[in-house]
């Protein structure tokens, strides 16, 4: 492969891992961070669609009503707990991947995209799932806390144990597919662009061009799972602030068209050049580890596929 010059570890061994799980949690976390204030809008107006009907508007009142640090509340949930989350579902995606194409190697591979994902997504959400619900809080409810710190104990006082977790089904439900989509798309992507556009091997490319398919699959990952993810980002959003006690009191409240559409072109522009750059700071870290950007799988699951 044109541009590396050693490798740190081979793949698929506990250093390749430890390297997918740190670039994960850097990645994720980084990324996540920079875009809080369209997150706190993105919350406040699947809380509130009403006073905060827009993005413009949406800005406008939280400047006005809570002065420009309120764009910034929340930080410390997005930086830790999308890190530990990124880190979860990037390193264990890698582990599983590897896994399911040993042992199910007569599967297609866009099953095994499928299986992987779900698998790590499970653990990456119970991971997120208590950053989330201090951050959540901490973004639409002025006096509730300032962060992590106060957040923490201030909800296991209230709620115990239970209110961390309470959001844990619709945020499966909200990330799940996200995941599943959107590594399956990125997987189908790179195979794509490699195929039939640049038309060459990947390992036949420079870094400049692995990390130029990269960006390209990864947009494209992120603005598919952004749909299918939407309705259930607005229901975890209503079970935290309390505005429906389950899932289906949520989306009686809420409306089906509502589910789809609130909120949406907010997430559109954070979640599609968040997914961007997760990816591309992701395979950055791979490859200045000697390691190949991501897409594809081991030499006998590729067989098996190209056999079938």
């Amino acid at each position: 492969m044109k541009g590396v010059e050693r490798r740190f570890c081979e793949e698929f061994s506990p250093g390749y891992y430890g390297i997918c799980t740190f670039g994960g949690m850097l990645s994720a976390g980084t990324t996540h961070l920079a875009v809080t204030p369209l997150d706190v809008l993105k919350v406040n107006m699947q809380v509130n669609p009403i006073k905060y009907s827009s993005i413009s508007s949406g800005f406008s009142a939280l400047w006005r009503e809570q002065g420009p640090s309120s764009l910034w509340r929340g930080w410390s949930g997005k930086l830790f707990g999308y890190g530990v989350q990124g880190g979860c579902r990037f390193g264990l995606y890698e582990f599983f991947k590897d896994l399911y194409s040993n042992v199910l190697v007569d599967q297609n591979k866009t099953f095994i995209f499928f299986l992987s994902s779900a698998s790590a997504q499970v653990f990456a959400d119970v991971a997120l799932c208590p950053f989330e619900a201090i951050k959540v809080r901490v973004q639409t409810q002025q006096t509730f806390a300032n962060g992590l710190s106060d957040g923490f104990p201030k909800l296991y006082k209230t709620e115990g144990l239970a209110g961390f977790y309470k959001g844990l089904g619709p945020l499966w439900g909200r990330n799940l597919p996200f995941s599943m989509i959107m590594f399956s798309t990125f997987e189908h992507s790179v195979d794509f662009i490699y195929g039939s556009i640049v038309k060459q091997r990947k390992e036949d490319c420079s870094r400049a061009q692995q990390l130029g398919v990269t960006c390209l699959a990864g947009y494209a990952a992120g603005a598919v799972g952004t749909v299918v993810s939407n309705p259930a980002d607005v229901v975890v959003s209503s079970l935290y602030n309390k505005k429906a006690e389950n899932v289906l009191q949520a989306v009686r409240k809420i409306g089906l068209v509502n589910l789809f559409t609130r909120s949406l072109p907010v997430r559109f522009t954070v979640v599609g050049p968040v997914i961007t750059l997760q990816w591309f700071f992701y395979d950055t870290i791979k490859l200045l580890c000697g390691l190949p950007t991501s897409g594809g799988l081991n030499r006998q699951l590729q067989e098996a596929n190209l056999s079938t």
